[in-house]
């Protein structure tokens, strides 16, 4: 079952995530209140990021398909990426070059948007899951560049809010979609909207969907007209820490199929990223006041 391209990246997370706990683990026994959440964003993201990578390493020459036909050097392109979110998870576990590193990450996953994303979404409009995946990475590029800003030395700079309100408002949008998406789909696992049916092991399993859909537009709501909006997102990740622990890693520990362990450790990355994301936002939130 434990294959290298399902043993590396579960390792590499686990291994990001365990450093960052440590990393942090003043800071969580000082903070109060939501701030022991809001002390996770880093770690949340590094660890998906360190999953991310050892996808690229392992699973290359599977994943050079997805690079645009117009570029040269497909697998280069890959193990480059790879480079960059290994890089990137470094950077937020040791809490080094923050500001640089989270810059060029935002600048990453923005090109990944429109290189890949975005047209695939323009070319099919009608693709619920294509505008998934764009707005998903912008919410993640929104995320670190929020906290990219909070990180400037000048705390009255321009450059600093434009950066963490491209975060508000990028997080806005994409939960919004996020939980209208779960409305309309409430047999669909909840969280990041995709294609798998909530197992009927979960309570209600056919309407808890609902729920957090509605959860999500609130909360999307209040960043969109600045209500709160440092509880909204730092609910948005708890929401996410939540579904990620309590749904996604069950389903991944009761993944016995080898073909579909890959799916079960990325619908975790994935969720955990957006709760960190989330969590991100609100810290940077809390620094501009």
């Amino acid at each position: 079952m434990f294959t290298h391209s399902v043993f590396w990246p579960w390792f590499a997370g686990l291994v990001f995530l365990a450093g960052g706990l440590v990393a942090i683990k003043r800071k969580l026994i000082t903070a109060r209140g939501l701030g022991r959440w809001i002390a996770l964003g880093p770690v949340f993201v590094a660890a998906p990021l360190a999953v991310f990578a050892a996808e690229h390493f392992m699973t290359g020459r599977a994943m050079e398909q997805m690079v645009p036909a117009w570029l040269p050097a497909h697998l280069f392109w890959v193990y480059f990426v790879g480079c960059a979110w290994i890089a990137g998870a470094t950077s937020l576990v040791v809490m080094k070059f923050v500001r640089l590193s989270s810059t060029l990450l935002g600048v990453m996953f923005l090109l990944i948007v429109f290189t890949i994303h975005l047209p695939f979404a323009i070319k099919h409009p009608g693709d619920r899951l294509a505008w998934t995946f764009a707005l998903r990475e912008t919410a993640f590029a929104g995320g670190v560049w929020a906290l990219a800003g909070s990180q400037s030395r000048n705390p009255q700079a321009g450059k600093r809010h434009r950066m963490v309100l491209f975060g508000r408002f990028s997080m806005a949008i994409t939960v919004i979609y996020f939980g209208l998406e779960q409305v309309f789909h409430p047999e669909f696992a909840p969280g990041v909207p995709d294609v798998k049916l909530t197992p009927a092991w979960v309570p209600l399993h056919t309407l808890s969907g609902y729920p957090v859909g509605v959860l999500l537009v609130v909360a999307g709501a209040a960043l969109l007209i600045n209500k709160r909006p440092r509880i909204a997102a730092a609910s948005i990740g708890i929401l996410m820490t939540l579904l990620t622990a309590l749904l996604y890693l069950p389903i991944l520990a009761l993944t016995r199929d080898p073909s579909q362990m890959t799916d079960a450790i990325n619908f975790v990355a994935d969720t955990l990223m957006f709760a960190g994301t989330a969590l991100l936002l609100a810290e940077a939130l809390q620094a501009a006041g």
